[in-house]
C-alpha cells in the first residue's frame, strides 16, 4: 500500500548562503516566505506547499533532506511502524513538525544515508494561479538523486516507501543509468541516477506552460547563469528541460508538461539514452555527452549517514 502522496520540499545546506538566497529568490523566481539566522524558506507562487526549497548556512555543502507528503497522521504512523519493522533507522519518531506550516511527521535515513522526511496535516499556503507569460515556477516537480548502486536504491524505495518504476534509461556501453520512480500518476516525483557517489543530481521546477518555460529559461540564460543542457524535450516523461548550475554547483531544472500516466495499464520502458531522440525529442539541446553528464554528479555529499543496508 502506497502511503506517500507527493514531493514537498528539498533542503540544501550551503556555504555561501547570501549568494544562494539571491539566486533562488531572484532570477530563479521563488519567493522568500520566512527567514531566521542563516536559514530561509522559499515558496513557489503556484504551490500550496509552505516552501519548496530550504536554504541553511553551513560550512559544507550538502543535501539536508528530501520531504514527502502523506495523506493523514494515521498514514504517517503506519509508515513509521512499517519502516521500524523493516529495520530502517529512524532519526525522529512521529510528532509535531517545527517548520513553517507545522504538521505531523518524522525523519529517517534511506539506504544511501540521506535524510528523508514524511509529513501530513501541514497548513496549506495561500497560493495563486500563475498568469500567462509569468515565467516563474508553479511548483516543485521532482528530485533526482545520485546513487553509487542504482538498483539497490531503487529496490529500497520500492520496498519501504511504495515507489513504482515508470521507465529506465540505459545504454549499450554503460548499462542502466537512471530509474524514474513515481508515487502518483505523475511519471516521476523522484529519479535515481547512477553516479560515482551519493549526492543530489538535480531539483526540477514546473513552469506554467511551454511559453513560460522558454521565457524563464531565457531569463536565466541572459542573467549569465551557467546552462549545462537544454532547452529540449525528454522522451522518458515527455517533459521539457533546461538545466542550470546554481551558485554552488547544484543542478536545477525548469520543466513543463511532465507526463501523467495510467497506472493500471502502464508498463515501464527501457530507453537507450545513446539515441539522440531519447535524450531530446526536439533536437534543440546541446548533445548529451560525458562532460554534460558529469556536471550533475555533484560533489560527494558529506551529510550522508553510513550504516549497514536494510
Amino acid at each position: 500500500m502506497r502511503l506517500l502522496t507527493h514531493l514537498r520540499h528539498v533542503d540544501l545546506a550551503v556555504p555561501d548562503y547570501d549568494k544562494q538566497l539571491d539566486f533562488y529568490a531572484g532570477v530563479w523566481g521563488l519567493t522568500k516566505v520566512a527567514e531566521d539566522s542563516g536559514i530561509s524558506f522559499l515558496a513557489a507562487e503556484g504551490s500550496p506547499e509552505q516552501y519548496v526549497i530550504r536554504l541553511r548556512k553551513a560550512e559544507e555543502k550538502r543535501l539536508d533532506l528530501v520531504s514527502y507528503g502523506a495523506a493523514s497522521a494515521a498514514d504517517v504512523d503506519t509508515l513509521a511502524e512499517r519502516l521500524l519493522a523493516g529495520g530502517v533507522q529512524l532519526i525522529t519518531r512521529p510528532g509535531t513538525v517545527a517548520t513553517p506550516g507545522g504538521g505531523y511527521g518524522f525523519r529517517f535515513f534511506d539506504v544511501d544515508g540521506r535524510t528523508i522526511e514524511v509529513s501530513a496535516d501541514v497548513e496549506v499556503r495561500r497560493h495563486r494561479k500563475i498568469e500567462e507569460k509569468e515565467a516563474i515556477p508553479v511548483k516543485l516537480s521532482h528530485v533526482v538523486l545520485n546513487s553509487p548502486d542504482l538498483n539497490r536504491t531503487r529496490e529500497w524505495y520500492e520496498r519501504h516507501l511504495g515507489f513504482a518504476l515508470s521507465d529506465t534509461l540505459s545504454s549499450p556501453h554503460m548499462g542502466e543509468v537512471m530509474h524514474f520512480m513515481r508515487i502518483s500518476n505523475q511519471h516521476h516525483s523522484m529519479a535515481i541516477a547512477q553516479g560515482p557517489h551519493t549526492a543530489l543530481h538535480h531539483v526540477s521546477f514546473e513552469m506554467r506552460g511551454l511559453d513560460e518555460y522558454m521565457r524563464g529559461s531565457g531569463r536565466v540564460m541572459r542573467a549569465g547563469v551557467r546552462k549545462i543542457w537544454g532547452p529540449g524535450r525528454h522522451m522518458a516523461g515527455d517533459n521539457t528541460f533546461t538545466y542550470f548550475l546554481d551558485p554552488h554547483g547544484n543542478t536545477v531544472e525548469y520543466t513543463t508538461e511532465l507526463e501523467c500516466l495510467d497506472e493500471d495499464t502502464w508498463h515501464p520502458h527501457v530507453y537507450d539514452f545513446s539515441q539522440p531522440e531519447v535524450t531530446d525529442q526536439w533536437g534543440t539541446a546541446n548533445p548529451m555527452n560525458e562532460l554534460v553528464a558529469k556536471e550533475s554528479f555533484n560533489d560527494p555529499d558529506r551529510g550522508v549517514f553510513v550504516a549497514p543496508p536494510v
